[in-house]
């Protein structure tokens, strides 16, 4: 029996239990730092899988680490879960309308109960495949909650629990299967409050000192500064005060969200920076007052160019998911939900995907049946974000996309959370579960390899991990 036949027969024998996993978790739609019944779930599983385990790491209730140790315990064998949820995506199983779930905003629009369940099955068939073949390793998993707010990687990371790991190798429910060299972009985010005098808007409004004015000047100057940053970097904005709702009373409060993104750290931090300067202009502005706290970070990722070959060639190995006609006939159902402009769009998507093929022909049986091959010349980045890239900045990490959804799918959507919960959504799962624990076990056979891919990272981080949020930032378990 070759190395993937046994993953395979591992990854067949916990089917089961991973799709009622994914299920539960799909079920239980917990908000970020809220996943207390998906977290416990997990725990249990691995428990009775024979994992120990140590909960409410990195001070974050929902955070954990299970580890099995075989033999000499080297190499440390990395998993990343994920299982949060997010608001306002609640979707009805099996349901190709709108039609959201009664009694629950939440939903799993991120596919992230596919991303915990297949993450925790790799772990368990990497240990069941060490312990059968007699060979050396710790399998560490690593429960990271929050991956849709303020993250947990980068406190789990500021706190050395990845300091040991070798290696990690993960996934993301995706529509397109992929080890991907484009990269993910870094982001900080931080709260701007601004302090003013109240006083009565008609009769006294000289009184007055509006921090609402100043809010509202933040952004106008914010807008003016994006002709002026480069092409890749982002900055967005919400309000999370707006003074109150009396016009006729000068508003002494205000407090607004802001959040920059740019492709690397050092440009993040930059852009960052000259928000904070517009901020201070407005509060000048307005004689006011401004005090602004940092409340997220993520560094960028890129895969680890050393390894994403293995698993590329894994994943090449395995192929995409084995797609039934009842499942493409669920996809086209799916993508005809989507208005004309939108299906427009992703008919030029696929033109650039597949070049040679009729983009209509195509989206006829939409669901991707290759695996779009990794490109190590590729340097670009897009423009979403994750807090994976903190453990890649410790740590050598790759990430395998699989196909969940038809092509052309939105991420964070409805329809996403109708797939999370589908047997398309549970294909790519088990596919994906097979990726890692193939990958896995085959490099921690590679000590030499394993070396060389350290190397890589301690050229990107300069010889340590350095944290993008300041020390005084905690993980904002009930602020975010």
């Amino acid at each position: 029996m070759t190395d993937k036949e046994r993953v395979s027969l591992l990854v067949a024998e916990k089917k089961d239990m991973a799709v009622k996993l994914s299920k539960d978790i799909w079920n239980y739609a917990e908000l970020s730092y809220k996943e207390e019944k998906s977290a416990r779930a997990i725990i249990n599983v691995l428990k009775k899988e024979g994992f120990s385990m140590q909960e409410g790491i990195a001070e974050i209730p929902t955070a954990f680490l299970a580890k099995a140790v075989v033999g000499s315990g080297k190499p440390v064998i990395g998993f990343l879960a994920e299982y949060d949820a997010l608001d306002g995506l609640s979707q009805m199983a099996g349901q190709t309308e709108k039609c959201p779930v009664e009694g629950t905003r939440n939903g799993h629009g991120c596919g992230h109960n596919l991303l915990g369940a297949g993450t925790v099955l790799a772990a368990i068939a990497t240990k069941e495949y060490l312990e059968q073949n007699g060979l050396n390793g710790t399998v560490a998993l690593f429960g990271t909650p929050a991956e849709e707010g303020a993250g947990s990687k980068q406190f789990i990371a500021r706190d050395g629990w990845f300091d040991d790991v070798d290696f990690f190798y993960t996934w993301h429910p995706h529509s397109l299967n992929s080890v991907s060299a484009i990269g993910s972009v870094s982001i900080m985010g931080a709260n701007f409050r601004f302090s003013g005098t109240a006083s009565h808007a008609g009769s006294a409004p000289e009184q007055g000192r509006s921090a609402l004015d100043a809010v509202e000047l933040m952004n106008v100057g914010c807008n003016y500064l994006r002709e002026h940053i480069i092409d890749q970097a982002r900055i967005h904005y919400a309000y999370s005060d707006a003074g109150g709702t009396a016009p006729n009373v000068v508003q002494d409060h205000a407090t607004i969200k802001y959040e920059v993104r740019a492709p690397k750290v050092n440009q993040m931090q930059e852009l960052f920076a000259r928000v904070v300067n517009v901020a201070k202009g407005a509060a000048m502005m307005t004689d006011t007052k401004m005090e602004y706290e940092i409340t997220m970070a993520f560094s960028d990722y890129v895969a680890n160019r050393t390894l994403a070959p293995v698993m590329d060639a894994v994943l090449s190995e395995y192929g995409a998911p084995e797609w039934s006609e009842e499942d493409y006939e669920t996809a086209r159902k799916f993508l005809r939900t989507y208005p004309k402009t939108t299906l427009m769009g992703i008919k030029d998507e696929m033109k650039a995907l597949f070049p040679d093929s009729n983009p209509d022909e195509v989206l006829t049986r939409p669901l991707h049946d290759g695996i779009l091959p990794y490109d190590p010349k590729e340097t670009r980045y897009q423009s979403g974000s994750t807090d994976v890239g903190d453990a890649g900045y410790v740590v050598p990490t790759v990430t395998a996309y699989i196909a969940t959804a038809c092509l052309g799918n939105a991420g964070h959507s409805w329809q996403n959370t109708a797939f999370s919960a589908s047997e398309i959504g549970i294909k790519g799962m088990l596919r994906a579960a097979e990726v890692m624990t193939l990958s896995s076990v085959r490099t921690a056979q590679m000590p030499e390899l394993i070396e060389k891919a350290k190397r890589e990272v301690r050229e990107k981080n300069g010889g340590r991990y350095v944290c993008p949020l300041p020390d005084y930032t905690k993980p904002p378990i009930d602020t975010y």
